[in-house]
């Protein structure tokens, strides 16, 4: 060990002792190394023994006087001294820093090999060293604070290890001694035990700068602080503990008086229901007593009766029994009194008793007069002289009410709406008769035979009698005319007073036809709607609502469906608390009813039920009801839904925000449910989804449904426009300035910004899902598109929808007009990976062309970004795929009729052009749009182009065009288009070439025929055979054999009705032979192989068969025919054209024969 080092780690442990206190240890350390001669070390341990203020003389002088020193002495010494001695803080903290920073010298220097270290460097950084730590001595280190014990104990360790090694054994012991509260023989392990620690420490303390100390000495402050936080969050968290416990304290305690408060509300309620049964019970009374009072009337009639028929002989009888009457009917109104005064006292409690206290006094007043009718008119009945033609009276009376039964009936029953408690003005004519009986009087019949007509007086009776025979009548009228029966029903259940019979009348009333239709119905339901008017809300629960729901599962769906009707019309009848409940839970059983008419009725009818709910604590049930009846598979009911319910749940919930948010969840969760389109991970068509049929019908609906939700988002981004002064001056149109100051970004504008930044985000999102075959769900959001940009106006077309779809396809857009925070969400719709750049020319640029470019007003540019995509798109290498995707997209512009001559025009430009590559994109494009146009169009503008492309020298686009001439061909059986492609194909198989010949075999025979000429199929068929007999005298491939020429073949076989007799034995051999085994097993085999129906008997007939399309790549290999190697053909005569005059000939001959066949 060098000196310097030795001395910078002796000087370290010299302060450590001091600063610890470890006076015994430092005093030995003194004596030792005086007596090793390392004075310069011992200098401070002199100055601190030395000093007055630490040891006073007399002690100093008793120490010198000691020669020989004991531990005990030594040990006594240190505890009469720990009392006066004191040590600062700073050199404790600054110990603390030196093992850190030795630490982390010693980890760097183990990883240096030591013997690379030469003398001269450590004898420089041990100076440098020095230099720096008197620097930090004297910095103060105060706040570091005191030493931790495992920090003391690693130290001690140390320390001690330090004087064994360097030979003060005597000053270890003592150390050893004088350290007593920890034991320093086991030293744990940890980061700072490694061995000879106080050296590396020394090192790590070199190697550390001041700002490293600072560093540490911050972040022990920043500890510190937060654990005060930390402590004042704790003390926080009781604080808010025990208001918590206050809060449930006092939330028990309204718990408590709420229950009470319900408690006490239920016993006002049963007093209510109390009160009810003893007013009901004083109405029975009247009603009793109004009865024996009409009892009376009627007997004192039959008496006046009796009276004049006798007046002669029995005057003073007479007297005396209508004085008797008067005393009865004079008790019975003070009676009448008394109860009426009962009866105003308890019908003060009850509010809902309020109508029909009016109708019973009125009909009080009615018996009054009737009753003071009857005494007065007695007496002049008594004086007068009996005519003779009095019996007559009734008999007339009765004839007539045979010839005219509604005059026999009381005004009241006629004419329901007249009462308000659905009584009549008569009591019960069974009590009457009673009455009658017990006290010796006259029958109600024999009073009646004998008096003249009294309506008022026999309405119960009627509706008695009415009540027994309508339901014996009712099924002995023709259903045509049941409906007369409705008021005579009608006035029955409103006027009878027994519950069973109005119950039964009511159930007479819904079965009163078995099976009704729209008008029937229609008239039973109006009768519903007037009888609950008239007997107000009670009776309508009670005896119309128990009808519906008996009816609601009932076998016949037009007995259900008056059910649904009944919903909303009685609603209005009944208190508030049932409409949203009774009635909803029926029109929520009618929604899962199988048959559609009851759906869509329930759905109608829900519509008017909601503006009567008194609460929105059902709103999302009846939203949720609202999404399942828009899902239904039925057209009628979704179309019922969309144009009624859902206008209707946004007048009266007010939530429109919710329902647009649950309705793009639906779309997108409706797509993404559906299994991918492919399970290879990664791939374009993973991320596609196949979408069944009820997946395909939802999302069409619900796309339907955000197209009809769209004037209210126009409606209600209007309605929150902060910039309230330009809104009013421009009106309903989203102007430049409007989006000017949007852009901005000072203001919120959500309602507004709903359209573009999540409506649009999602119509993405499922573009990207949908595979190339869903073009109607694609018109659909196509037609949404257009409805927004002409919604919102052409500003917000060009400047907000137009630059998000130009991101999503990847292109670049000015987003100027969007607020700076949502810039953000905008660009990360850009496609990031090929695959995601493929999705979006897959999806999303369809919508792009014909839902926003397509706007009217946006033409020009949509022409010009067309012939971009097709120019530039041909214009790139190895970019076939890319080409493919654009192709489709503007397959699906093609779908709308208004772009296809902008779309030929820019075809033409590409078919008159030079470069190859834009000839047979051109061709590929005419292919695939050919089932979007008519004949007409057809021959006008597709087959010019495609014989333009079809005289081009060069192959490839040849090939382009005869692909697309058999598309032509595929979709059009007009005579003068089949001639055209016909002559086309005759000159392509005169050009003599071989991928060529193979290309029109292949359209020709996966082409319809559009004839059923029997000449004609012989005509093709012979060209066709002559053909094969050409190719199988060249060199083609195996492949090829087997992918067209037998096939080709084959198909000929399904018709041998066209082929001559040579032509069919010339071509069996040709398959025998091409195919090295016998014709049948072939047959079987090359049927299985094509997918070809053995059932298929005409191959050239309106039904001939639809070839599978393969790929006409010419074969790389060819294989040398030995039969064309032996027979090869003369240049001057090719078989081409030896196909050719053959297959003149048998069209002459065929003509030839026709002609024949016409003239004979």
């Amino acid at each position: 060990m060098m000196d310097v080092e030795r001395s910078s780690l002796c000087n370290c442990v010299v302060n450590f002792l001091l600063e610890e206190n470890y006076l015994l240890t430092a005093f030995e350390l003194l004596h030792e190394l005086l007596d090793d001669g390392r004075d310069a070390q011992a200098i401070r341990l002199k100055e601190f023994f030395s000093d007055p203020s630490h040891f006073p003389a007399d002690q100093i002088s008793r120490y010198n006087s000691l020669r020989v020193v004991d531990s005990q002495s030594l040990l006594e010494e240190k505890e009469a001294m720990e009392e006066k001695l004191a040590h600062s803080d700073y050199e404790l903290r600054l110990a603390q820093e030196d093992i850190m920073k030795l630490k982390t010298e010693l980890q760097r220097k183990a990883d240096l090999p030591q013997d690379k270290l030469s003398e001269s460097s450590v004898s420089n950084s041990v100076n440098h060293a020095l230099e720096i730590h008197r620097q930090k001595r004297d910095a103060p280190f105060s706040d570091l604070g005191p030493l931790k014990a495992n920090e003391r104990k690693d130290l001690n360790c140390a320390v001690k290890e330090y004087l064994l090694i360097a030979g003060y054994r005597l000053t270890a012991m003592t150390f050893y001694e004088e350290v007593t509260d920890q034991n320093l023989d086991v030293w744990e392990d940890s980061p700072a035990s490694v061995p000879d620690a106080l050296r590396h420490y020394y090192y790590q303390y070199l190697s550390s700068t001041s700002e490293a100390a600072e560093e540490k000495i911050s972040m022990i402050r920043e500890n510190d602080s937060l654990k005060k936080a930390n402590e004042s969050l704790n003390n926080e968290k009781e604080c808010l503990m025990k208001n918590k416990d206050l809060a449930e304290g006092q939330m028990n305690a309204l718990t408590k008086s709420l229950e009470a408060a319900q408690k006490d509300l239920k016993d006002k309620e049963r007093l209510i229901q109390d009160l009810k049964h003893a007013w009901e019970h004083q109405r029975q009374e009247l009603n009793d007593c109004r009865a024996e009072i009409t009892s009376l009337k009627m007997h004192i009639e039959g008496s006046c009766f009796v009276q004049n028929s006798v007046a002669t002989n029995v005057d003073s009888a007479q007297s005396q029994a209508l004085e008797s009457y008067k005393e009865k009917i004079k008790s019975l109104r003070m009676e009448i009194e008394r109860l009426k005064a009962e009866k105003t006292k308890f019908s003060g409690l009850v509010d809902s008793s309020c109508a029909e206290k009016e109708s019973i006094q009125t009909e009080e007043k009615v018996v009054e007069m009737d009753e003071n009718k009857t005494v007065i008119s007695h007496p002049i009945e008594a004086a007068g002289v009996v005519d003779s033609n009095a019996p007559s009276v009734p008999v007339q009376s009765f004839d007539n009410s045979t010839h005219k039964p509604e005059e026999s009936f009381p005004e009241s029953v006629m004419n329901p709406s007249s009462s308000t408690d659905g009584f009549p003005d008569g009591v019960l004519s069974q009590q009457e008769e009673k009455t009658q009986s017990e006290e010796g009087g006259l029958h109600l019949k024999s009073e009646n035979l004998g008096s003249g007509p009294a309506p008022e007086n026999k309405g119960l009776g009627t509706i008695q009698i009415l009540a027994d025979a309508l339901p014996k009548i009712v099924p002995y009228v023709l259903i045509n005319h049941r409906e007369e029966l409705l008021p005579l029903i009608m006035c029955a259940i409103e006027r009878h007073p027994d519950n069973g019979t109005r119950d039964s009348l009511t159930h007479t009333l819904f079965n009163l036809i078995k099976r009704p239709d729209e008008q029937q119905r229609r008239i039973i339901m109006d009768a519903c709607v007037s009888l609950a008017k008239n007997v107000g809300e009670m009776r309508t629960e009670t005896e119309l609502l128990p009808q519906c729901w008996e009816q609601i599962n009932h076998m016949y769906e037009e007995r259900r469906l008056l059910v649904a009707q009944s919903c909303g019309e009685l609603a209005e009848f009944v208190r508030p608390e049932i409409r949203d409940s009774l009635i909803l839970s029926i029109v929520q059983q009618l929604i899962e009813d199988p048959a559609t008419v009851v759906r869509e009725a329930s759905a109608h009818n829900l519509a008017l039920l909601l503006p009567l709910f008194p609460l929105m604590d059902k709103y999302f049930k009846v939203e949720e009801l609202m999404f399942q009846l828009a899902c239904d598979p039925s057209g009628v009911v979704v179309e019922t839904t969309l144009k009624e319910l859902l206008p209707a749940i946004i007048n009266w919930g007010n939530k429109l925000d919710h329902i647009l948010r649950v309705l793009l969840s639906h779309i997108l969760g409706s797509a993404q449910r559906c299994p991918p389109l492919s399970g290879v991970e990664g791939s374009v068509e993973s991320h596609l989804r196949v979408l069944g049929e009820r997946e395909r019908w939802n999302l069409d609906v619900l796309l339907r449904m955000l197209a009809e939700l769209l004037p209210y988002v126009h409606q209600k981004a209007i309605e929150t426009c902060p910039f309230s002064s330009v809104s009013e001056s421009n009106g309903t149109i989203f102007s430049n300035s409007i989006l000017e100051l949007y852009a901005g970004g000072h203001v919120e504008w959500p309602a507004f910004e709903w359209m573009h930044v999540d409506c649009f985000s999602s119509l993405l999102q499922l573009a990207c899902l949908l595979p190339q075959k869903e073009d109607n769900l694609r018109n659909r959001t196509t037609k949404f598109l257009l409805a927004v940009s002409e919604c919102f106006g052409d500003s917000y077309l060009t400047h907000i929808m137009l630059p998000v779809f130009l991101v999503a396809v990847g292109d670049d857009a000015d987003l100027k007009f969007f607020p700076p925070n949502i810039h953000s969400r905008i660009k990360g719709l850009r496609p990031r990976t090929a695959v995601a750049e493929r999705l979006a020319t897959l999806g999303i640029l369809p919508l792009l062309l014909a839902g926003v470019l397509g706007s009217p007003v946006k033409r020009e540019q949509l022409a010009d970004y067309l012939r971009k995509l097709l120019v530039e798109g041909a214009m790139k290498e190895n970019q076939s795929t890319h080409n493919i995707d654009i192709v489709n997209a503007v397959r699906f512009l093609c779908t709308f009729e208004e772009y296809h001559g902008m779309i030929f025009n820019i075809l033409w430009e590409m078919v008159v052009s030079s470069n190859i590559e834009m000839k047979i994109g051109a061709a590929n494009v005419l292919k695939v749009i050919v089932p979007y146009i008519d004949a007409k169009v057809a021959s006008t503008h597709v087959l010019p182009a495609l014989i333009t492309l079809g005289s081009d020298q060069n192959l490839n686009v040849k090939y382009a065009s005869i692909d697309a001439f058999g598309a032509v061909a595929q979709h059009f059986k007009n005579d003068m288009i089949v001639d055209k492609i016909h002559v086309q194909m005759d000159a392509f198989l005169e050009d003599g070439s071989h991928e060529a010949t193979i290309a029109v075999i292949f359209q020709l025979t996966s082409t319809p025929v559009s004839s059923t000429d029997v000449m004609r199929r012989r005509q093709r068929a012979n060209a066709f055979c002559e053909a094969i007999r050409a190719v199988d005298a060249t060199d083609i491939s195996a492949n090829s054999i087997r992918d067209f020429l037998l096939p080709t073949i084959q198909n000929l076989l399904k018709d041998p009705d066209a082929l001559d007799p040579a032509h069919k034995e010339a071509i069996e051999i040709i398959l025998k032979e091409r195919s090295g085994g016998t014709f049948e097993a072939l047959s079987k085999v090359m049927g299985a192989h094509l997918g070809i129906a053995s059932s298929m008997t005409s191959f050239f007939g309106e039904g001939g068969l639809l070839g599978k399309k393969e790929s006409t790549e010419p074969p790389t290999e060819l294989v040398e025919s030995p039969k064309a190697a032996a027979a090869p053909a003369p240049a001057e005569d090719t078989r081409f054209m030896r196909i050719m005059r053959v297959t003149d000939m048998l069209r002459g001959k065929a003509k030839n024969q026709e002609e024949t066949h016409l003239n004979q």
